[in-house]
């Protein structure tokens, strides 16, 4: 794991024990911190609960011992104890450390540690603390309403490819703090959204990428131009003449650019797709993926990759679970997963992509229309649309194509399969949230792979 020596000694409060919560404690425990942590499921704290755990050395520790929820500290480690953070007193704490998950628009942890004077941060933070003490490395961090997630495991294959020591973490993959540190010359490969964002305040990235911004997460912002912002900040933190990297159009990617040239002084690029060479790579066909492909391209050639074996790592790219993945080929119908299509604008370059398509959509719609979608619906054969927003879907569609009210994913992948045709694609892209009929997009998807 990651650890640094600036934090041993201090004390923070951790809340939410997800993937990264949990690897946040260790990494603190492990660097001599003291550690309040706190999770609203009972299962989470059941999980890091010292007195529970055996003793560390034993197979199957997770933390030191201890008696009545608190850990008692040995030396070298910090100590435990299990605690809401808005029940404590703060004096004295070094920081809060919150999931990304926790709404800080809403949550009284923000007004709770603002009370006492102790900033609020995330694990990526605490990362960018640590970069100091690891060996002589690069960090690229890569945010945008959509397509990071593609773009940054695009930028981790090519350097593996190439040989390059790299990693993959932030909002995809192992929390970053879980992970082994790279040798001399290693790449982290950062996965930013903009609540990670929000969270930090020295994260210098050598490449920042920026690939577009649409209206997303609303609930957590008090407009879009806020939002905007908030993905923005990413090159605010960087050194003078790091290189930002920006696609997309529109005004606030115009504001962003300009901000870039005229204050934060960046050596800044606008993205070109004209060198996009698709047929070639088969797992990233589409016109979000000619952008994301583009940006790849232009972090590895910052980052000294030849042309060569640039272009070698396009080719052999196998693409990413739930972004427009091929399941199967049956009887010459292609059926493609593409759950992670949880708004219009990432449902609609999968619209884009083939050229006949039975369209399963809905669920818990973020917006109530499809407008970016609309000039795509020439290549919809039928659709099928399911969940809480499948009605008002159906209302929306039947003006421009064939629809059935299928209700469940289960309905819409049969009937869907009925009517395709060879040489027609059954497309899940569900410009939709999973969370009414499902436990998030990725259960939705492994779904739709099995009922294929």
């Amino acid at each position: 794991m990651i650890t640094s020596d600036l934090w041993r000694g201090k004390r923070y409060a951790v809340l939410g024990l997800a993937r990264s919560g949990a690897a946040t404690v260790q990494a603190l425990l492990a660097s001599g911190a003291e550690v309040v942590a706190w999770d609203e499921r009972a299962e989470a704290r059941d999980a890091m609960d010292p007195s529970s755990s055996p003793a560390r050395g034993e197979e199957g520790s997770a933390l030191p011992p201890g008696g009545g929820g608190t850990a008692a500290p040995r030396q070298g480690e910090g100590a435990l104890s299990l605690a809401d953070p808005l029940t404590l007193d703060l004096t004295g704490f070094t920081a809060v450390v919150v999931s990304p998950g926790v709404p800080l628009n809403r949550h009284p942890i923000a007004a709770h540690a603002a009370k006492y004077g102790v900033p609020v941060i995330g694990d990526i933070e605490l990362f960018a603390q640590a970069r100091a003490e690891l060996p002589p490395h690069k960090v690229v961090g890569i945010t945008g309403t959509n397509g990071k997630s593609t773009t940054t495991a695009l930028v981790h294959h090519i350097l593996k490819t190439a040989g390059v020591p790299t990693t993959m973490g932030g909002n995809i993959g192992l929390p970053i703090l879980g992970q082994e540190p790279l040798p001399a010359g290693g790449v982290y490969v950062l996965e930013l959204s903009s609540y990670q964002i929000d969270l930090t305040f020295s994260l210098d990235c050598d490449v920042a990428v920026l690939l577009n911004i649409t209206p997303d997460h609303l609930d957590r912002y008090d407009s879009f131009v806020a939002y905007a912002w908030a993905k923005g900040r990413l090159f605010n933190l960087q050194s003078f003449h790091h290189l930002a990297i920006l696609g997309g159009d529109g005004p606030m990617i115009d504001a962003i650019f300009e901000e870039c040239d005229e204050t934060w002084e960046q050596n800044i690029r606008r993205l070109s797709v004209s060198d996009v060479d698709q047929p070639a790579w088969p797992a990233l066909q589409g016109p979000h993926n000619a952008q994301n492909a583009a940006a790849a391209v232009e972090v590895c050639r910052d980052l000294g990759l030849t042309v060569e074996l640039i272009e070698t790592a396009l080719r052999s790219y196998p693409g990413l679970p739930h972004r427009m993945e091929r399941i199967r080929d049956l009887n010459g119908v292609l059926f493609v997963n593409d759950s992670k299509a949880t708004n219009a604008d990432s449902a609609a370059p999968a619209l884009a992509a083939y050229p006949a398509i039975r369209w399963i959509l809905g669920g818990q719609a973020k917006a109530a229309e499809l407008d970016t979608c609309v000039p795509h619906f020439g290549h919809v054969r039928s659709a099928y649309t399911i969940g809480e927003a499948g009605g008002m879907f159906a209302d929306l569609l039947r003006r421009h194509m064939t629809v059935e009210e299928s209700g469940t994913l289960a309905v819409a992948v049969q009937h869907a399969a009925r009517d395709a045709a060879a040489g027609e694609t059954v497309l899940l892209s569900p410009a939709c949230a999973s969370f009414d009929q499902f436990r998030d997009f990725e259960d939705r998807g492994d779904q739709f792979r099995q009922l294929v």
